[in-house]
């Protein structure tokens, strides 16, 4: 159904009618965008599954068009690749526009987990997984990647979105086009958090949903992006030009 994505990108047209795209990266792990005003944008770039050497059949074509062009591939029924530049397109949107509201604190410690809880985490956040372990709390990790060993098989993920305390789900479902199925699934969590570089920092299009916060980033250093998004660099390498924020839905 893609119903964030379509309200996003609802939310942002409005603001793009003379804009432009000024640069375009799709790197191996993330795809960036620069936009005329200078802000800058990323989204994670999702494995390629194209039958040739050509990944994006609009590439050579996408600096200078409207920006609203690209941004209504985050509306794309059908592939993922478009989705991400649609996305990265948008988070630069996000970023020219005043900032909302943040919160101060690191959203997962404002979320006061303790051994109590159960949580679902959708995608492998390492760093995170520590944090959580330390709380004691009911960790049930949802990853589609099979490399890590402490992860629940796929068809214990229902149980575990349906029975889960908090919900942390990564900004990369909404790429994939997993994002509507996994909310649905959820119970009725007393937070559910989207997570992550390509979370986009707009509370408004997830309100009438169960996600209470939004934890994206913000570009800050744009041509800083472009290079490393460029040369195959990924989170780690970015985060010293990104400005991590959480926005809350309500």
């Amino acid at each position: 159904m893609l119903t964030v994505q379509k309200r996003l990108i609802d939310f942002l047209l409005p603001h793009v009618e003379h804009v432009t795209i000024s640069d375009v990266r799709i790197g191996l792990g993330y795809t960036a965008i620069k936009i005329s005003s200078g802000h800058g944008g990323v989204a994670w770039t999702p494995n390629s599954l194209a039958p040739s050497c050509t990944y994006f059949e609009s590439a050579g074509t996408l600096i200078g068009r409207p920006v609203k062009e690209l941004l209504t591939m985050l509306g794309n029924e059908v592939s993922d690749l478009t989705r991400a530049v649609g996305l990265a397109t948008a988070n630069a949107v996000l970023a020219s526009l005043p900032s909302p509201p943040t919160l101060k604190e690191e959203v997962i410690s404002s979320l006061h987990i303790t051994h109590t809880d159960r949580v679902a985490m959708v995608g492998y956040f390492g760093p995170v997984i520590a944090q959580l372990r330390k709380t004691g709390c009911q960790l049930d990790i949802l990853e589609l990647n099979d490399k890590h060993s402490d992860t629940l098989p796929p068809e214990k993920a229902g149980d575990a979105l349906l029975a889960c305390t908090v919900a942390i789900i990564t900004g990369t479902t909404l790429i994939n086009g997993t994002f509507d199925g996994l909310i649905a699934g959820l119970g009725e969590p007393r937070a559910a958090v989207v997570l992550g570089p390509s979370s986009p920092l707009c509370g408004n299009v997830f309100q009438d949903t169960k996600i209470t916060h939004v934890a994206g980033s913000r570009v800050r250093d744009t041509d800083a992006i472009l290079r490393i998004v460029s040369e195959g660099g990924g989170t780690m390498l970015m985060k010293r030009y990104l400005d991590f924020e959480t926005v809350l839905t309500r």
